[in-house]
């Protein structure tokens, strides 16, 4: 008997019923955390430094999307190191180095996301340079240092 069906007491109508109300119930608590959905009456905000505050919600495909992008930012950092130790030189401390621009040139083949890259990978602790941003031209002569 489908869940539709009218005949038979009526239990397949409470079960939709009770579906329907579950999913009502569970979206209007959805929209009370959400402080986009419209409603001047979110009654529930976290506030910095509590628990959660500032990720998606545990299980919520945000979430799931943030893993794979973390891993695929981990891989292409994985892959950057990779171009430096075989383009790059060893310095005077032993310490692989190649300049932004020649990095640039090797890197921009294979995607044009490599200042992004470096920016991330020195926020972990993977390569240094100096200064705030890099520019293709102007930091040509910049090194990048790999940290082993």
């Amino acid at each position: 008997m489908s869940v539709m069906s009218c005949g038979g007491g009526g239990g397949g109508n409470l079960n939709l019923k009770q579906s329907w109300q579950k999913w009502a119930d569970d979206h209007r608590e959805s929209q009370r955390r959400n402080p986009f959905s419209g409603s001047h009456s979110v009654t529930e905000r976290l506030r910095p430094g509590e628990q959660g505050y500032g990720l998606p919600t545990q299980g919520s495909q945000t979430e799931q999307r943030g893993r794979e992008a973390h891993s695929q930012v981990g891989k292409e950092m994985d892959e950057l190191r990779g171009i430096i130790k075989r383009i790059g030189e060893a310095g005077p401390d032993g310490k692989t180095r190649v300049t932004f621009g020649r990095l640039f040139d090797a890197y921009v083949t294979i995607s044009n996301k490599v200042v992004g890259i470096l920016l991330r990978a020195r926020k972990h602790g993977l390569v240094h340079f100096d200064g705030e941003m890099l520019w293709q031209g102007r930091d040509d002569q910049l090194l990048i240092t790999l940290v082993d």
